[in-house]
Parts: C-alpha cells; structure tokens; sequence
C-alpha cells in the first residue's frame, strides 16, 4: 500500500504548482493541468485538515478539560 501524502508534503506541491503559473511560461493547456492538479491537492488538504478537526473535537470530548 501507497503512504498517502503528508499535509506538508501536499502543500509544498500546491506550492510548487503556483510558482509555475505565475512564472508565466506555460501553454494554456498546461497551466489548465496544472490548475486542474492544484484543486485536487486543496480538496485533499481539506479533507486531510477535516479528519484531524473531528480528532481534536474527539480527543477534547473524552479528555480532561481541566478548565479549559
């Protein structure tokens, strides 16, 4: 099994994605793939962003508070 993307790791290729289209140097369709690729990415960090809210909200439910 594939080890799935770190959220560093996906941002640093969204990164990565921006840098060559404000670089300016791109045909259409290319900077079209690599727009395409770079919604992608994002809908994964969401997704990867998500599962780590509902752990928190999880861990914050069954943990002690202390005051907090």
């Amino acid at each position: 099994m594939a080890k799935q993307a770190g959220l560093e790791e996906t941002f640093d290729k969204i990164e990565t994605i921006i840098q060559s289209m404000e670089e300016g140097e791109l045909s259409l369709e290319e900077s079209f793939q690599l727009y395409h690729e770079g919604i992608k990415l994002v809908k994964k960090c969401n997704s990867q962003l998500d599962k780590v809210e509902k752990q928190i909200i999880i861990l914050n439910e069954n943990g002690d508070d202390n005051g907090l």
